[in-house]
């Protein structure tokens, strides 16, 4: 069990939903990302979606893309976010981490050597929109090496399967050797927006969570935890993206503005 499965399993166990935000890293700059995170964690926030910067991120809308630009223009690039990573392990951070990344970042890196960087640095998750089912067998095949050859299993990165309203009679499949939490895509469309929801967005969560062994988390166009409250007693958690990045651009990455989004969306999503 990594931290992401333990953090989740104790969330459960107090018989609440669990919220994720997303940043991207290297902004505004690298010490400031670090303060963001923890901030984040310092707030109560269950598990964090650290984008890795990509020119043609493709699962995400204007906000992410922009964000992703400027860190590209400062030089944030994979390896120096594991970098920073490792370092905040070092200093103690708990706090579960996923990538949100594309396949791209990870051949162009070397699959081995980047999963090895992974587990060296503390990175907990892998979320690869870019990655289908059928084309997973190499990173799973080096997933399963990397658990061969480490000691401790738990320090293996696992890989997040996302689901879709159009996943249908692919959600048992997706779901079968599926570890962490099941990603459910809550829209046709990219990230950020502003809760247009899919219109039998609550008959799809339902089968998801029926067939998940699991938690369910939804996420794409949540702003508030108003925006779930219809999908509350379906869903196991909530994520946040762009609004979070928007909140963050607009105050100057303020700490205390992140601690406090993160503080009340939780007391409000679990009330």
């Amino acid at each position: 069990m990594n931290r992401i499965e333990a953090r989740l399993q104790s969330v459960q166990e107090k018989n609440e939903k669990a919220f994720i935000t997303y940043i991207t890293a290297g902004l505004p700059n690298m010490d400031g990302m670090k303060e963001i995170v923890r901030s984040c964690e310092a707030a109560g926030l269950d598990i964090l979606e650290l984008g890795i910067p990509f020119s043609d991120p493709i699962a995400d809308g204007p906000v992410i893309q922009a964000a992703s630009y400027k860190a590209i223009c400062q030089g944030v690039n994979v390896t120096s976010v594991l970098a920073a990573v490792e370092e905040m392990r070092k200093e103690g951070l708990k706090l579960p981490i996923v990538f949100m990344m594309y396949y791209n970042t990870i051949l162009y890196f070397g699959v081995k050597a980047f999963i090895d960087s992974c587990i060296k640095a503390g990175v907990d998750g892998l979320i690869i929109p870019d990655l289908p089912y059928e084309e997973q067998g190499e990173l799973n095949a080096a997933l399963a090496q990397a658990k061969a050859e480490t000691e401790d299993t738990s320090d293996v990165p696992i890989l997040i399967q996302l689901v879709s309203p159009v996943s249908k009679e692919r959600i048992p499949m997706l779901l079968e050797h599926a570890r962490g939490f099941v990603y459910c895509v809550s829209s046709m469309g990219v990230t950020g927006q502003a809760a247009e929801f899919h219109r039998e967005i609550n008959s799809y969560l339902s089968s998801v969570k029926d067939a998940s062994k699991i938690p369910v988390m939804m996420g794409f166009g949540v702003r508030t935890a108003q925006d779930v409250a219809p999908m509350k007693e379906i869903i196991d958690g909530v994520i946040v993206g762009s609004h979070f990045i928007n909140l963050l651009e607009e105050n100057g990455y303020s700490q205390d503005v992140a601690k406090k989004y993160i503080e009340d969306f939780k007391s409000e999503l679990n009330k």
